[in-house]
């Protein structure tokens, strides 16, 4: 895999989103067809469900009232060394209404083991005790439909570009934050918006 370029982490608008800059050193992925406005903006992340690695239903339903960060994964990847922080963030902040949900993909150069098993056991060997969902498209026009719907909140320069892109998900089920790949889970700025977002209240309805 060739060399990719590192950057600095920069804060802009999208919709009222606030997103880290994700964009620079990543080959360019295909595009993935966000979900129209209207419909995104009546819908949050609780509306949609995965499945998860061992074929049983994941309704994002069932984490109403947490902060999720939503993870595409990749065992092979070079960003592989996260798991570990990611899980350290889960250990750290789970008992706080906080949860991981890994999505393995191999949607970025075909990363990831070909059967969800393999995936599960090799989650199970290197200690991931997160929630992970089935393998998955994270871009292009076979992505989960709460990738589209998160496209349609970010912006397409702010979705997936690579394997380990986060999205911080509020208690009320709104996306808050997109970070880009080369944020660390160990980055202050990504813990500091993990705490804020544990301590903030869902708005009502």
């Amino acid at each position: 895999m060739r060399k990719l370029a590192k950057f600095g982490l920069g804060l802009a608008a999208a919709g009222g989103i606030a997103v880290a800059a994700l964009a620079v050193g990543f080959p360019t992925p295909p595009a993935t067809p966000p979900m129209a406005a209207a419909e995104a903006a009546r819908r949050t992340a609780w509306d949609f469900n995965l499945v998860a690695i061992d074929g049983e239903p994941m309704p994002m339903k069932a984490y109403r009232g947490k902060v999720v960060l939503l993870v595409n994964t990749a065992s092979f990847c070079g960003f592989k060394k996260q798991f570990a922080g990611l899980q350290q963030l889960q250990d750290r902040y789970g008992k706080a209404g906080f949860t991981l949900i890994g999505v393995p993909s191999g949607s970025f150069k075909d990363q990831e083991y070909g059967s969800n098993k393999q995936i599960a056991d090799n989650c199970q060997t290197i200690g991931i005790k997160f929630p992970m969902a089935e393998k998955s498209a994270v871009v292009g026009t076979s992505a989960l439909p709460i990738y589209k719907w998160a496209a349609a909140k970010v912006g397409a320069e702010n979705t997936p570009r690579w394997n380990f892109h986060k999205y911080l998900i509020g208690r009320d089920g709104r996306l808050i934050k997109a970070f880009g790949t080369t944020t660390d889970p160990t980055d202050p700025a990504l813990n500091a918006a993990i705490t804020t977002a544990i301590r903030a209240r869902p708005a009502r309805a």
